[in-house]
């Protein structure tokens, strides 16, 4: 019923969240979609937005994934439905909210092939030894990324965690295009001899960084 209400005028409840604040879960046009109070947290432009990032990448070399920061879990749904991408995701999220509605609203849920860590990525990747093919950073509070995400330590602990020919896919920027601290990082992931691409404005709001090794 929500489903077809939707195409009408959108449906949504409220669901509060220590770290997100209040977060939204929106039926429209017939599709539902999980955001924050002023951003689109899974489903919507996020979605499209990270799928943009994924087409530039070989996926076929690519045999492990972490995601950091998995909110409703929308970038694994693109993985797996229009990338056909069956091998294993490792996903973490800090908010057990997110998560749960992860769950109960969208289907994401572990199995043998996704594993997801309840944690802060900032300690997930100093603690962490595995490497991955492919690390996607999502890592936003409402229309911010935090600072420690934009620091030298946190890309340092990172790049650790890349496997030699492994890419990064960076969402960088929603607000401010010309953010001084996420030039700063590109200097300083370029003068690690990395290639880097930026996208500013794709889908006409986001920044999108895209590493890979030289």
């Amino acid at each position: 019923m929500k489903q077809l209400l939707s195409y009408i005028l959108p449906v949504t409840k409220t669901i509060e969240s220590d770290y997100s604040g209040t977060l939204e879960i929106t039926w429209h046009n017939g599709k539902k979609h999980l955001n924050s109070q002023n951003a689109n947290y899974s489903y919507g432009s996020l979605q499209r937005i990270l799928k943009f990032g994924i087409e530039k990448i070989n996926l076929q070399k690519v045999n492990s994934i972490l995601v950091l920061g998995m909110g409703g879990g929308s970038v694994i749904d693109t993985l797996r439905k229009d990338f056909e991408f069956n091998k294993h995701i490792t996903a973490v999220e800090i908010d057990p909210v997110i998560i749960g509605i992860a769950n109960s609203e969208f289907g994401i849920s572990e199995n043998n092939n996704l594993k997801i860590y309840c944690a802060d990525a900032f300690e997930f990747v100093k603690q962490s030894k595995a490497q991955f093919d492919l690390i996607i950073v999502d890592l936003f509070i409402d229309l911010s990324v935090p600072n420690q995400f934009l620091s030298e330590e946190f890309w340092e602990h990172t790049l650790n965690l890349k496997s030699s020919k492994g890419d990064i896919i960076f969402n960088a920027s929603v607000k401010d295009a010309k953010n001084e601290s996420v030039n700063q990082l590109i200097n300083y992931l370029k003068a690690k001899v990395y290639k880097v691409d930026v996208f500013e404005n794709v889908n006409d709001t986001n920044t999108l960084v895209i590493l890979k090794s030289l």
